[in-house]
């Protein structure tokens, strides 16, 4: 439909060959200022009720809740990425206190190996608390799994050594990281079904990138305290108690974010589901709800597993494996491979929500494509980068690697969670998620170190980006556009009586306009 506007703001559609109105059908302007995917999705909304909205359709957000939602659950995210970031960061004073007898590439395997094996067992825990989440609610089982993973990682700082308890250290080590892992299948897909049903559609990307702000936030502080602690302590003392501290921490930091997330109500799309087949659905879905997911939700579940694998392997080869690569394979200084990343980790902080707003504005699909092939044509160059001499070079491989993380970092939130109904969103991306970050995201380190190690190629981790880049490229192609638009199952959401009266009138208009252009709606 080509559109034409007048000067006394109403826009006439033209047909232009297909189906669309007669011709000089008038748009009013509150119409025509709305992105394409959000007015197919407010006609068929109309068409279904036969009516325009009322106050009870359209759901406003008070913003006091609102801030302490998007809080509470950006803490999560902190204290998950905190542990990875020290995780990282230690990986090969951790190999030396686990697995002493071992080469030193033998130590950063199994260092590594361990870290991954946390995520051998996140499906597990995304098959329990997903469809949990879609039963009991959100913030229950959110404040769950803030309790497992402050436990996980509290307990990894009381392990005695290899030296002290011989193999039972490893092995207590790795019990550790599933508890963990466990708790995270829950954690991640819960906190941003949680955000993104809070947040207003016209700043979900905005809203739901705070998630992944807190989450390079938690890497950030826990690499700059690895860092510190490296520069303070001698080898010896971090080898023999300095590696303990960062992961000691968590246990306080877990008692602050159970305290918040207790604190928080139940997310208003939970509350209150868009109809009665949605709620049909959700007790439906409490017998068997993973059958349902694949059955009826597979295309967006393949969707969601892309970007994931699109985003993670990204994210990890640049927080899990970059100092590891720096310092074992580049033999640099831990010390400069360390800042090296925590500048990266701070770029992004400063990118992610901008990228997140400019979603609103210009989709999730253009942000995602564009991250995508930039991302198969500079991976090689940015690795060159990093492994040229001097300084700035490798700053700039570093930037450039985490300018196309943000890229990918910022949508997601958002998202992920629009790509499902609400009766089933927690447990679709619990599932889907944690799939594709087991299989792809948390093995990142580990291939990519076994890659180098077997081929000799120092170049392998770009190549392992590419193809990355390329399942995106290729995901993107099936994305719906989601940006301001309401998500599936759950009420539009506003962020002020403003806006609700304002969509209201919208709908009004949109609702005469569809009548005049099919005579029913």
């Amino acid at each position: 439909m080509a559109e034409r506007r007048r000067g006394d703001g109403v826009v006439e559609a033209k047909p232009d060959g297909g189906s669309g109105p007669p011709d000089g059908a008038k748009m009013p302007s509150t119409i025509a200022h709305l992105p394409q995917q959000v007015r197919e999705e407010l006609t068929r909304r109309l068409r279904r009720t036969r009516r325009a909205f009322g106050e009870d359709d359209v759901q406003v957000v008070e913003a006091p809740l609102l801030k302490r939602a998007v809080g509470a659950s950006a803490l999560g995210n902190c204290m998950e990425w905190f542990d990875f970031g020290v995780y990282s960061y230690l990986a090969a004073t951790i190999g030396k206190v686990f697995f002493p007898g071992a080469s030193p590439a033998a130590q950063v395997i199994s260092s590594f190996a361990t870290f991954a094996a946390a995520f051998v067992v996140r499906p597990l825990g995304g098959l329990v608390f997903g469809p949990l989440g879609d039963r009991v609610g959100r913030q229950k089982v959110l404040a769950t799994t803030m309790i497992m993973m402050a436990l996980g990682t509290f307990s990894i700082g009381l392990i005695p050594s290899y030296a002290t308890i011989g193999i039972a250290a490893p092995i207590l080590l790795l019990l550790a990281r599933m508890v963990q892992g466990f708790s995270t299948g829950g954690e991640y897909g819960g906190a941003t079904t949680f955000v993104a049903e809070y947040s207003p559609d016209r700043r979900r990307g905005f809203l739901s990138s705070w998630l992944d702000f807190g989450t390079f936030v938690g890497y950030a502080l826990g690499s700059a305290l690895v860092t510190v602690l490296n520069l303070a302590l001698t080898d010896a003392q971090m080898l023999h108690w300095g590696w303990r501290l960062p992961f000691l921490i968590a246990g306080p930091l877990g008692v602050i974010g159970l305290y918040m997330r207790l604190k928080l109500e139940e997310s208003p799309a939970f509350q209150q589901q868009l109809d009665e087949h949605e709620k049909g659905l959700a007790q439906e879905s409490a017998g068997s709800e993973f059958k349902t997911i694949v059955r009826e939700h597979w295309r967006p579940l393949l969707v969601c597993m892309g970007l994931v694998l699109l985003y993670n392997v990204t994210n990890y080869m640049v927080t899990g494996y970059l100092p590891t690569y720096q310092t074992e394979t580049l033999d640099r200084s831990s010390g400069f491979a360390d800042v090296l990343v925590l500048i990266g980790m701070v770029w992004i902080v400063l990118l992610i929500t901008f990228l997140g707003r400019l979603s609103d504005h210009v989709g999730r699909r253009p942000l995602y494509a564009t991250g995508a092939a930039a991302m198969i044509v500079l991976a090689v160059p940015a690795f060159l980068l990093l492994k040229a001499d001097g300084v700035w070079a490798p700053v700039a491989g570093v930037l450039l690697l985490s300018t196309l993380l943000a890229c990918f970092a910022a949508p997601s939130a958002a998202t992920l969670p629009a790509l499902f109904p609400t009766a089933v969103r927690y447990a679709a991306m619990a599932i889907g998620f944690n799939f594709a970050v087991a299989a792809f995201g948390g093995t990142t380190p580990l291939v990519a170190e076994a890659l180098v190690s077997i081929t000799g190629d120092e170049l392998m981790p770009a190549y392992y980006l590419m193809v990355a880049g390329a399942v995106g490229l290729v995901t993107v192609k099936f994305l719906p556009e989601s940006a301001q638009v309401p998500l599936h199952g759950s009420q539009p959401m506003v962020g002020s009586r403003q806006e609700q009266r304002e969509l209201i009138t919208t709908s009004k208009d949109l609702y005469s306009f569809s009548k005049d252009r099919s005579g029913a709606v």
